[in-house]
């Protein structure tokens, strides 16, 4: 049961860390004000009407296009210290603590150990349950 936690919360910090410093765009292409299509780490495809550019160059096109395009950027995590000589003194007494308790949180006794084994019951001179008068019926 220990390995089996160890394995899935090793896991699921790994994905935690993966999406952490991952970074992606979402394109999204709208024509008009609705939106036609989103598309993840590629550019989304449109409606299909776009207007085209002119093939001469004296000639210029007036109306204004009605689709657009947006892309929102997610950026990850750039910052992650990977150099361990950099952590400050209060980090490093936060790890050594943080270690030391979870390495014995786990760790139980090997054998019980009873301190009263050693020791006999003690005699009994009368029944506790006739001196207070209390019986089960």
């Amino acid at each position: 049961m220990k390995s089996f936690f160890h394995k899935i919360l090793s896991i699921s910090m790994a994905f935690v860390v993966l999406f952490s410093a991952m970074s992606f765009t979402v394109d999204m292409h709208y024509c008009g004000d609705t939106l036609v299509e989103t598309a993840i780490f590629s550019k989304a495809k449109g409606c299909g009407m776009e207007m085209e550019k002119p093939f001469t160059d004296g000639c210029s096109i007036t109306k204004k296009n009605c689709c657009d395009d947006e892309q929102l950027v997610v950026d990850g995590q750039d910052e992650l210290q990977l150099q361990v000589d950099k952590i400050t003194f209060e980090q490093q007494v936060f790890i050594a603590s943080f270690v030391y308790t979870y390495i014995n949180l786990f760790e139980g006794l090997d054998n019980n150990v009873s301190s009263y084994e050693e020791y006999k019951p003690p005699l009994v001179v009368r029944q506790i349950f006739k001196i207070d008068e209390t019986y089960l019926i």
